[in-house]
């Protein structure tokens, strides 16, 4: 029985099978109508998916278009994570000079299309910056004030009577915020967090306006050399498919590590039986 509703009954979940069965049904009949019709144009022909078989197009263009993705992404991941702290802190600070800059920061960037603000570092900063870091300086300001929000609303979610038990003891706000809001509040909004970095991993295609080396700026070099947009589509999906896969196996991974080190087992006496504890 869960707290929010009812367990589902022998008929719902019957239903719900069906449901799953039928879904899926529909989904593969759709993915054997698109091999189908790839087939029929003849894309699966060897000629078009010659230059995968190049290892020369792989250590030449797609595995260092692929480092430069990683790259970018890695950059614009830290600098963002960061950079919504920062603006969670001012949102969240008791002093109205800082909390209304904070405020007003968080909803322009929001709002303002990213390749806009890619656009804009580069053509203000590019001469100087190159294209890298006019594409990690736009990544970084869009989705910091997206985590910003993020960070405000895991911490805010901690119930107020731990925070207030923090005070009654003598703790400040930064004390309370490091060792009873945060620890609670980054469980909780992990999930979120990696779905925002998996955004910004796709997002560094947006390079490709400013000539950025990557992934797909490198794939488009192969498309217009062999004439195969279809093959390299494929492969460059795939590309990107793997790594999101990866992070958000790496997420899981440290969401399960996360809660285990939240938890501990307090061995029994004898005759006890053992008692898990949440810390």
């Amino acid at each position: 029985m869960s707290i929010l509703y009812d367990a589902p009954g022998p008929r719902t979940r019957r239903r719900h099978a069906i449901g799953g069965v039928v879904g899926g049904l529909v989904v593969a009949a759709f993915l054997a109508l698109i091999v189908w019709k790839l087939n029929k144009e003849g894309q699966f022909s060897d000629a078009y998916w010659a230059p995968f078989q190049n290892s020369g197009v792989w250590q030449n263009t797609l595995l260092p278009g692929l480092r430069y993705t990683v790259q970018a992404a890695a950059l614009a991941i830290l600098l963002a994570v960061a950079f919504g702290m920062l603006l969670c802190a001012a949102r969240l600070s008791d002093h109205l000079a800082v909390r209304v800059p904070g405020v007003i920061i968080i909803e322009f960037f929001r709002a303002c299309p990213l390749l806009l603000m890619i656009l804009f570092f580069y053509l203000a900063f590019g001469k100087q910056l190159g294209t890298l870091w006019p594409l990690v300086l736009g990544l970084m300001v869009y989705n910091g004030s997206v985590l910003a929000e993020t960070f405000r609303a895991g911490i805010n979610a901690v119930p107020r009577g731990e925070v207030e038990a923090g005070y009654s003891v003598g703790l400040v706000k930064s004390q309370v915020t490091r060792t009873i809001l945060l620890p609670q509040a980054i469980r909780a909004m992990l999930p979120a967090i990696i779905s925002q970095c998996v955004v910004a991993l796709k997002d560094t295609s947006l390079g490709f306006i400013i000539s950025y080396e990557e992934l797909v700026r490198r794939g488009k070099g192969i498309y217009e050399s062999y004439y195969d947009i279809i093959p390299t589509g494929l492969v460059l999906a795939a590309m990107f498919i793997t790594m999101n896969y990866t992070l958000s196996r790496v997420a899981t991974y440290i969401e399960a590590r996360l809660r285990r080190r939240g938890q501990h087992t307090v061995r029994p006496t004898v005759g006890e039986s053992t008692i898990e504890e949440t810390g």
